[in-house]
C-alpha cells in the first residue's frame, strides 16, 4: 500500500525520491521526506499529491547522509500536509514513517499522551509522540525508547525512526507490513519493496514479524523487542532493474499486457522440460497429491485466477477444489477435509487478508504453497512451499501479466500432480504445446489491439455501466474482465454467469448498455448465444469475444484456438485491452486508478 525508503551513509535525497517514485504504483495521496546532514542540519518536507509536488518544494540546500521518506495512502485523516509522513514528537527529537494500521492508537493516546499537542489525525503520530514521551520520562536512548513503545503497540507496522541526537542511525521495526534491508558498500537502505532500490543494491536481508533493528552505514543489528539478537543472512536478488522501466510505452499497463506472450514462454521454459514434463519441486507435488482437497485462497484478481485454477486442478489432478476470498475465510474458517492442502495466490506475496489465513493454517500445522511474483515476500517465507510466477516486475495497479502467470503456473502444478497420480487427462495433455499456442494467440491479440481501441471508443466512451457475461471458465474471466474495466475506467461493471442475467439483473439492461459476451465453452456456446439475443432484444450493445470454432462473421473479437481449460489465458487479453483503452480514451491515469493500491498490506 504505502511506500517507505530509508538511507544511512550515502547522499539520501535522490535515492529516497527515486525509490518513492518507483513505489508510486502502490497508490498514495501524499509524500514526505526527512533528511539529516550529520552536521546539525535537518530538513522535513511534505506535500499533498504526487511526488513531483514534493520535489518542487525541496531546495538544493536540503541534503542529508541519512534520511527517511514515505508515500501515504490515507487511512486515518484526510490527505493533508499535516497528515503526511514523516511525523515528529513534541520536542522534534524523533521522526517516524509508518506503513500499516495501529489498532490501539486511541487507547494509547488517551492513556499516555494527555496534554500532548498533536499536529495530525493519524495513528502514526501517536506512536512517535509515545516514543518521545517514554524517552523523556525514563531518560532513555532512542533505540531503547523505541522498543519500550513497541511493547505497547497493537497492529500492523513497518516503522523507520530517526533520533536526531544519534542521527547516524535508523531504527526499524516490522510486524505484518512488508519491509526489507538493502546492503550497500558503506551504506545501507531500508525499503518496503526491493524494486524501489534495485539501482542501489541487489543484496538484501529479509525482516520477519517482531524484528527490530539498529541500522548504520557499516552495520546492522536485528533483535527482538526484548533484546535477543537475531541472525539474518543477506542474499542476492537477481532482478533486472530495467525490467521496471516503461521504455517507449505511455503506461505500464499496456507494456505489461504486451509482455504476456513472453511470460507464457518463460513459464514454459522454466517449468517444463524439453519433453513437456513439469519441472516442479517433488516435495510440492507429493504434498498436493497426498491431499484430499485443495483450498485456493486469494483476493481480487488473484481470486479470479483461483477460479480458473479450480477447473485446472479438478480436471488434471482429480482433486476437489474450493476457492475462497481470503478476507472472508480468515474470520470464518470452515470445516476442513481430513487432508487439506492450501494454495495462496498473490502477486505481491504481501496480501494482508491472505496472511491472516496462512497464520491459521500454520497454527494447524497444515501444508501450504504460495504462488507469487515476488521472491522473498512474506507469504512466500511463511508458507511451506513457494512457486514463483516469473512474470517480471508488475507496476500498474491493475494486474494483467501476474493474473495470466498465476493461471499458467497452476496449470503446470495441476499437470505435475496428475502425472504423479497417473490421471489420464494429465498424462495426455501436452501443456508445453498448448502454452506455445497460448503465447502465439496472445501475440495475435496484442498485435491487433487497434480493433479493441475502436470498440472502446464506440461502446464505452460515454456509458455509465456495463456487463460481462460468460459460462463455465468464461464466467471466471467475466469477473476478471469486469474488475479490470471498473478499476481503471470507473465504469460500473459487473460480471455474471450468462444465464443469471435473466434472474433479475436483466432489469438493468436498457438501450445502449454494453454487454461483453465471452464464448469458449463447447457445452454452452449455443445457450450463451441465446443470452445475447435476450439482451439485444432489450436494447443492449453487445461486444462478442468468441473462440474461433464458435465464431461467425459478425463477432467482434475472434479468439485464437487453444484448449478450453487454458482459454482464459487468451480471452482475458482483449478484456484487458478494452479496459486500458476505455481508461486512456477518457484521459485517466491508467496505471494509478483513484483510491486503489497495488499491494493491499492492511486488512
Amino acid at each position: 500500500m504505502c511506500g517507505i525508503v530509508g538511507v544511512v551513509g550515502k547522499p539520501a535525497k535522490d535515492i529516497i525520491l527515486n525509490g518513492l517514485t518507483n513505489l508510486e504504483y502502490r497508490g498514495y495521496d501524499s509524500a514526505g521526506i526527512y533528511l539529516n546532514d550529520l552536521n546539525g542540519n535537518e530538513y522535513l518536507t511534505k506535500a499533498v499529491g504526487r511526488i513531483s509536488n514534493l520535489k518542487e518544494k525541496l531546495t538544493p540546500d536540503e541534503q542529508g547522509l541519512v534520511g527517511i521518506g514515505h508515500t501515504r495512502w490515507a487511512t486515518h485523516g484526510k490527505p493533508t500536509v499535516d497528515n503526511a509522513h514523516p511525523h515528529f514528537d513534541e520536542t522534534k527529537r524523533f521522526y517516524l514513517v509508518h506503513n500499516g494500521v495501529i489498532e490501539n492508537y486511541a487507547e494509547l493516546k488517551e492513556k499516555y499522551l494527555q496534554g500532548v499537542d498533536f499536529h495530525s489525525d493519524t495513528d502514526t503520530e501517536v506512536i512517535v509522540q509515545l516514543i518521545g514521551k517514554i524517552a523523556r520520562d525514563k531518560d532513555l536512548d532512542g533505540f531503547s525508547a523505541f522498543k519500550e513503545a513497541l511493547k505497547l503497540v497493537k497492529g500492523s507496522y513497518a516503522f523507520l525512526l530517526i533520533d536526531n541526537t544519534e542521527p547516524d542511525h535508523v531504527f526499524i521495526a516490522k510486524n505484518k507490513s512488508p519491509m526489507m534491508l538493502g546492503i550497500g558498500d558503506g551504506f545501507n537502505i531500508i525499503a518496503s519493496d526491493a524494486i524501489s532500490v534495485l539501482d542501489q543494491t541487489k543484496t538484501f536481508v529479509d525482516l520477519d514479524d517482531g524484528d527490530v533493528g539498529d541500522i548504520t552505514k557499516d552495520n546492522y543489528v536485528i533483535e527482538t523487542i526484548d533484546g535477543k539478537r537475531v541472525d539474518r543472512e543477506p542474499y542476492v536478488l537477481d532482478i533486472d532493474p530495467n525490467a521496471a522501466s516503461k521504455g517507449t510505452y505511455e503506461f505500464y499497463m499496456l507494456k505489461e499486457i504486451d509482455e504476456q506472450p513472453g511470460v507464457m514462454r518463460h513459464i514454459s521454459q522454466d517449468y517444463l522440460d524439453e519433453n513437456g514434463k513439469p519441472v516442479v519441486e517433488q516435495d510440492i507435488v507429493d504434498a498436493v497429491a497426498d491431499s484430499d482437497r485443495i483450498y485456493i485462497l486469494a483476493a481480487g484478481t488473484s481470486y479470479h485466477a483461483g477460479l480458473v485454477g479450480k477447473n485446472l486442478f479438478e480436471k488434471f489432478s482429480d482433486i476437489p477444489v474450493e476457492v475462497g476470498l481470503a478476507s472472508e475465510f480468515g474470520y470464518h474458517f470452515p470445516k476442513l477435509s481430513k487432508k487439506p492442502f492450501f494454495i495462496f495466490l498473490s502477486q505481491s506475496g504481501e496480501t494482508a487478508d491472505s496472511r491472516v489465513v496462512l497464520k491459521q493454517v500454520n497454527e494447524r500445522h497444515l501444508p501450504s504453497l504460495t504462488i507469487t511474483n515476488v521472491q522473498g515476500s512474506t507469504l512466500s517465507r511463511e508458507a511451506t512451499y513457494t512457486m514463483l510466477l516469473k512474470a517480471g516486475p508488475e507496476i500498474a495497479v491493475a494486474s494483467t501479466k501476474a493474473y495470466t502467470a498465476q493461471i499458467a503456473v497452476q496449470a503446470v502444478l495441476a499437470k505435475a500432480v496428475g502425472e504423479k497420480k497417473n490421471v489420464a487427462d494429465a498424462k495426455e495433455f501436452d501443456l508445453k504445446h498448448q502454452l506455445a499456442l497460448v503465447a502465439e494467440g496472445m501475440q495475435q491479440l496484442v498485435d491487433g489491439k487497434e480493433k479493441v481501441d475502436e470498440l472502446a471508443k464506440k461502446y464505452l466512451a460515454k456509458t455509465r455501466n456495463a456487463f460481462y457475461i460468460g459460462r463455465g471458465v468464461d464466467y471466471a474471466v467475466a469477473l476478471e474482465g469486469a474488475l479490470k474495466l471498473k478499476e481503471v475506467s470507473y465504469i460500473e461493471t459487473e460480471g455474471f454467469a450468462a444465464a443469471e442475467l435473466k434472474h433479475g439483473t436483466i432489469a438493468l439492461i436498457e438501450k445502449g448498455t454494453p454487454v461483453i459476451t465471452l464464448i469458449n465453452d463447447p457445452a454452452t456456446a449455443d445457450l450463451t448465444r441465446g443470452n445475447i439475443r435476450e439482451v439485444e432484444s432489450r436494447g443492449a450493445s453487445v461486444i462478442t469475444m468468441v473462440a474461433k470454432q464458435f465464431a461467425n462473421e459478425n463477432d467482434d473479437i475472434v479468439l485464437p484456438e487453444v484448449d478450453y481449460y487454458l482459454s482464459p489465458l487468451v480471452t482475458i487479453v482483449p478484456a484487458q485491452l478494452l479496459a486500458y483503452y476505455a481508461s486512456k480514451n477518457k484521459g485517466l491515469d491508467v496505471d494509478k486508478p483513484r483510491n486503489l493500491a497495488k499491494s493491499v498490506t492492511v486488512e
